[in-house]
């Protein structure tokens, strides 16, 4: 879905409990024969759908926002050459995806690979765009550790996009 030309979606997990409090409600209505439940019901049932697609666009706009000023910053990086020194450091990478995890989670985590080595590449929000395994990318972000404190260097990604169908030999 799109909200304003930006793509959005819900979770897997709003969506299972949109399904679980639509059943319970249903039954309540349906055992209780109280339909003036229906007055609140429903509008919460529409809130649970329309609060997580709010912030998921608020938050896909604050990424889109990032990248202008992350692309004037960063320079293409190879894989092998991110080291724990380079925490805070803005970089390009383009590489090919390995493994496309937590998608449906809105918290898309990538394993990207180039030839000299691999990476993995996490979101806070959902990608601008489909991305899945073997797909070739530009990934543009942040060097972050994997655990906040501690943990091997990471890119926290403001964007990544597709630069070509098929599979890349770097």
């Amino acid at each position: 879905m799109k909200i304003k030309g930006t793509r959005v979606q819900v979770s897997i997990i709003h969506i299972a409990m949109f399904t679980i409090f639509a059943l319970f409600l249903s039954l309540y209505v349906i055992l209780s024969g109280e339909y003036q439940t229906l007055l609140w019901g429903i509008p919460v049932l529409i809130m649970m759908i329309v609060i997580p697609l709010l912030l998921n666009y608020m938050s896909r706009k604050e990424y889109d926002q990032l990248i202008p000023s992350y692309e004037a910053e960063a320079k293409l990086t190879r894989i092998s050459t991110i080291k724990p020194a380079d925490i805070g450091k803005v970089v390009k990478l383009e590489g090919v995806v390995e493994r496309a995890l937590f998608k449906s989670l809105n918290r898309p985590q990538y394993l990207i690979a180039d030839k000299t080595g691999e990476i993995s590449v996490k979101m806070f929000t959902s990608a601008s765009e489909d991305i899945r395994k073997d797909d070739v990318v530009e990934v543009l972000g942040q060097v972050i550790k994997r655990y906040v404190v501690t943990g091997e260097p990471v890119v926290n990604a403001v964007s990544i996009k597709k630069i070509r169908k098929d599979k890349k030999n770097n």
